[in-house]
């Protein structure tokens, strides 16, 4: 007789279509408030949502919100879920936490924005220096930006055209970072999903797979790279962490060839307090943050070193007067700088990490723990208070290990059947964020379901 671990993939692949089936409908029986918001959406939003990329999730139709708090969600239908999406990091700290919510009230009695710097710029210039271990820094309102303006920058004080980055990387909408490596040659390709494009990119940006130090010395020993811009794990593609010691050789290679490491932590703050660099002695010329690092409001920071920073006075005391290229308008702004303000002082703290690294730890263990009872041939990677639970027998390595072994379908499935259980994942991949906001009783709500997902799949 096979075993269940040999047959179950199969078999449940057979019966996947009409296990997804009966899933949408549950979702469709359950939701009428979310589908008629949905249906008035459609007459003013583009596919009926402000962001197009909120119709990304696996549900038969969008989930309008009524409420977030802490660690739970409310739907328009008043239904309530043990959020572990946490807006896709964004509210990494929990939903509207309680030091910025006040901060934001107190800030919008007394003014939004002025294209002038607060009173308490300097503290909170002192505040990110303590976090996050660089002493110079400059804000802009998403990673996406801080990223564009990072390699702009780059660019400018090494006079070098070219960016490296990972294959599987994110760093927001950066157009230099949306494209794709060949994996039988190597080559950098443009990736047909980016619309609108008519800058080849592909010109500037070289890509290799990560935790390859021979292919990252490769791609930097022609001394044409102005930056490596990399996650310190990648998290986009699926969370693939660092093989021991891949970091510490890679910032050799980047001294020894001249160009500048920029650690891109906006997911990865989840390792520890200050992120994956502190946590683990690195030092980057440059540190990109966005997202939760504001609590959620939207708000980036990017910091660099004393000699970085002399460097980009330089360049733009040499360039003639006008617009650098770099920066916005509401960037710095009064209401985002009392934000960061208070989720420095509040939230990137001991306190905060504590509880949620070791809720995640427990989390972890009790996913592990069912996988070997139900004999299924996945994993969990975790880093820090973020996990993942990926369809495949081990840790991946790169991003090509990742699509090696892609079950989206199975994915799919398993978002679904969680959220029609109370249990919201985020809709890319299966990843769960840990917040200090989080409870034990929601661990334990995950762990039930997951309990019933395993189930099912046995059964299969």
């Amino acid at each position: 007789m096979k075993s269940a671990h040999t047959t179950t993939p199969t078999t449940l692949a057979q019966r996947l279509p009409a296990l997804q089936a009966a899933e949408r409908k549950c979702f469709l029986d359950r939701h009428p408030r979310s589908l008629a918001l949905a249906d008035g959406a459609q007459r003013h939003f583009l596919f009926g949502v402000p962001l197009h990329w909120m119709r990304d999730w696996p549900t038969p139709a969008t989930l309008f919100v009524r409420e977030a708090q802490g660690a739970t969600l409310t739907c328009a239908d008043g239904l309530r879920y043990a959020d572990f999406c946490l807006g896709d990091t964004g509210a990494m700290f929990g939903h509207s936490p309680a030091p910025v919510a006040q901060a934001l009230a107190a800030q919008a009695a007394r003014g939004l924005t002025c294209m002038l710097p607060a009173e308490h710029t300097a503290e909170v210039g002192s505040l990110l220096a303590q976090t996050f271990g660089l002493p110079l820094w400059q804000l802009a309102l998403s990673a996406s930006d801080a990223n564009r303006f990072v390699l702009r920058w780059a660019r400018a004080i090494t006079r070098r055209p070219q960016l490296l980055v990972f294959d599987g990387c994110y760093h927001g909408a950066v157009e230099d970072t949306l494209v794709d490596r060949d994996p039988a040659s190597g080559a950098t390709l443009q990736r047909p999903s980016v619309l609108g494009q008519v800058h080849n990119h592909a010109a500037f940006t070289r890509v290799v797979p990560f935790n390859d130090l021979s292919a990252l010395e490769a791609a930097l020993a022609d001394g044409q790279v102005a930056c490596l811009l990399a996650e310190p794990a990648l998290t986009n593609c699926g969370l693939v962490p660092p093989t021991p010691g891949f970091w510490d050789a890679a910032q050799v290679l980047c001294r020894r060839y001249g160009t500048l490491l920029v650690l891109d932590e906006t997911h990865t703050l989840s390792t520890d307090r200050g992120g994956y660099a502190m946590a683990h002695g690195l030092a980057p010329d440059v540190f990109v943050a966005g997202k939760a690092v504001a609590g959620g409001l939207p708000c980036a920071v990017y910091g660099f070193t004393a000699e970085v920073a002399r460097r980009m006075v330089d360049a733009k005391l040499a360039a003639p007067e006008g617009h650098s290229g770099i920066g916005t308008t509401l960037a710095g702004n009064a209401l985002t700088l009392a934000a960061l303000h208070g989720a420095l002082q509040h939230l990137h703290t001991s306190a905060s990490y504590d509880p949620m690294l070791a809720l995640a730890i427990q989390l972890e263990t009790g996913l592990k723990a069912r996988i070997a009872r139900w004999q299924q041939p996945w994993t969990v990677t975790r880093l820090g208070a973020r996990l993942e639970l990926q369809f495949m027998p081990h840790t991946p390595r790169d991003a090509q290990d990742v699509r090696d072994h892609a079950q989206p379908a199975l994915e799919q499935f398993t978002h679904l059947f969680m959220l029609n259980r109370g249990v919201l994942l985020t809709p890319f991949h299966s990843m769960m964020l840990v917040s200090p906001a989080t409870q034990g009783a929601d661990v334990d709500r995950l762990l039930a379901v997951f309990d019933e997902l395993c189930a099912v799949h046995g059964r299969a």
